[in-house]
């Protein structure tokens, strides 16, 4: 079968085809430049820890080895100390995030396509003509080596002026210029050493009203300030001068600092109308832009690639399933659309003067908690999104419980037994193109394994998992938030729950992987090879049940991008 084509060799578009190669599957990146561009030390990508963790399975060193995770955060009103979240384990703020260059990530991902052995990567190649037919896609490129390209699919991750997505006719609907903001990136010392700060309404109030600084590795901060609505010339001077100020206001005198690089970053908020078009499909910028509030657009099209590619290879592998392939429009645009609206809705707020203080009385607090809550990675302006409402959602049955994580949400990120024995976080066996049956078992650490193994329901629920109709690995863990003991969950391949079950329904297990394959008969197996238990002999441990609810950032059916991002313009 032809390889699947993806343009555009950004991050998003490099991840996908590492996520896409394994799992099997041959891709042809097509780059329009020479190679990697020159490092801007300003353009860095925040990485919650869902997303860090999928880069780095993809074999991306340069998440370990060239990020940065903070100590805190740090949240200021004029001269002091809002809130202070620390990060790591048993903190308030969890896991910390992983501050990167993006030149970084895009070397780390090179390095790691070079290794895949499944993926092309062809440099000064423009694509400028797209054909579709009922087997595949033709795909024509100008420059030195210009030729027609045979694919699968194409997926344009091609950025905010995506030819993908002008040669399928796709509407570019949204706002231009919602804010902007002038950067620095400079190795100094801060009194806060690996914290990353908020600061809003500076005393000194020379650099803006709001200024963030967000530590490097090597001593390097960067720095950003919010500029006012109206456009305002940012000069190398007055630059140099918002950098003086903001220094010297936080350490007391202006120290001695290197100013390594320096932009103008605008962000505008759109929507593309449509994300799949027969075999052709958007992600990353082609597909959406965002970035108000602390808002991450590149870890949102992260999220593109990891939501599609699981799809994709299935379709590859066994011939394209309609509504698994329509799901990733349906689940991808309705959650960025809610991130949208949720700036959109907020921005009046916050940037509005008086706002919400016209209506409700001491809510300044309020307003500093929910800018903050969108650099956290939290609320709905931060948090990693669910898809309640996914067309992959299967039906209520009676055996199906509520956990800590809602159905659709991603799963915790907990230490299950994997099928060698060995003990590993349950994100580290995401990616691979497989469903997860996660089995509650208390007390199996302290067991020896050959006496688990054929103990209690696990023959029984073996059975069942080596039954499916999509390929998958069954992994006990000791416990999973708000799960009871013997608690069944079934987790998808990009680690969003499908169900949770009172124990082992093998009909009801069948009847949700069924649903979360887009309706996959009973006969088809998925990429990889059948089902197996732990240790992959049979086997068993406990036996099935769990409880919880709550939830995150919105997704499911369709929103209209008037509603997420207001007033619309379209880009051509």
């Amino acid at each position: 079968m032809d390889p699947v084509i993806i343009v555009g060799a950004g991050p998003v578009g490099l991840a996908l085809a590492l996520s896409l190669a394994a799992q099997g599957v041959p891709s042809v990146v097509l780059d329009e430049g020479a190679g990697p561009e020159e490092p801007r030390p300003v353009r860095t990508v925040v990485l919650r820890p869902d997303v860090a963790s999928f880069v780095a399975g993809l074999g991306c060193e340069a998440v370990r080895d060239e990020g940065t995770r903070w100590v805190a955060w740090r949240s200021m009103r004029r001269g002091r100390l809002v809130r202070r979240v620390p990060f790591g384990p048993g903190e308030a703020g969890g896991p910390s995030p992983t501050h990167v260059p993006q030149h970084a990530l895009v070397r780390g991902l090179r390095a790691a396509l070079s290794a895949s052995g499944l993926v092309r990567l062809v440099t000064h190649s423009r694509l400028d003509r797209l054909e579709q037919d009922a087997r595949g896609v033709s795909a024509h490129t100008s420059g030195p080596g210009a030729t027609w390209w045979r694919g699968s699919y194409v997926v344009g991750c091609d950025g905010a002026r995506s030819t993908v997505r002008k040669l399928l006719d796709i509407r570019f609907a949204g706002r231009t210029a919602v804010e902007r903001q002038a950067v620095a990136a400079l190795r100094t010392e801060l009194p806060w050493p690996h914290e990353a700060l908020l600061h809003r309404l500076p005393p000194w109030r020379a650099g803006g009203d709001e200024v963030t600084a967000r530590p490097l590795p090597g001593g390097v901060w960067r720095l950003e300030w919010l500029l006012p609505p109206r456009a305002e010339l940012v000069t190398p001077d007055a630059l140099v001068g918002r950098v003086r100020d903001t220094l010297g206001g936080w350490c007391g005198g202006t120290p001695a600092y290197d100013l390594l690089d320096t932009g103008v970053h605008t962000v505008h908020h759109r929507l593309a109308r449509r994300w799949r078009v027969r075999r052709a499909f958007l992600a990353g910028d082609a597909a959406h832009l965002l970035g108000a509030l602390g808002t991450q657009a590149l870890e949102e099209g992260l999220r593109d690639a990891r939501n599609l590619a699981w799809k994709l290879a299935r379709a590859w592998h066994h011939g394209p399933g309609e509504a698994l392939l329509d799901s990733y429009e349906a689940e991808r645009r309705a959650a960025v659309a809610a991130r949208l609206r949720a700036s959109d809705q907020s921005l009046p707020v916050l940037r509005g003067g008086a706002g919400l203080r016209a209506w409700v009385p001491g809510t300044t607090r309020s307003h500093d908690a929910l800018v903050t809550e969108g650099h956290l990675g939290r609320g709905p302006l931060g948090a990693p999104p669910g898809y309640p409402l996914s067309p992959l959602a299967p039906e209520p049955a009676e055996s199906h419980i509520a956990v800590g994580t809602p159905s659709g949400s991603p799963v915790a990120d907990v230490r299950v037994t994997a099928p060698d024995g060995s003990a590993v976080a349950l994100r580290d066996r995401l990616g691979r193109g497989r469903l997860l049956v996660v089995l509650v078992a208390p007390g199996t650490a302290v067991w020896d394994r050959r006496h688990w193994l054929t103990a209690g329901v696990m023959p029984r629920l073996n059975a069942a998992v080596a039954a499916l109709p999509l390929n998958a690995e069954l992994l006990v863990a000791e416990d999973y938030p708000g799960a009871p003991a013997h608690a069944v969950l079934l987790v998808r391949p990009d680690g969003h729950l499908v169900a949770a079950f009172n124990g082992v329904h093998p009909a009801e297990l069948y009847a949700a992987a069924e649903a979360a394959g887009g309706g996959a008969g009973r006969g088809e197996r998925g990429a990889g090879g059948g089902g197996g238990g732990v240790g992959g002999d049979g086997g068993g441990a406990g036996a099935g049940a769990g409880e919880g609810a709550g939830g995150s950032g919105g997704a499911g059916g369709s929103a209209e991008v008037g509603e997420a991002v207001g007033r619309t313009a379209d880009v051509n």
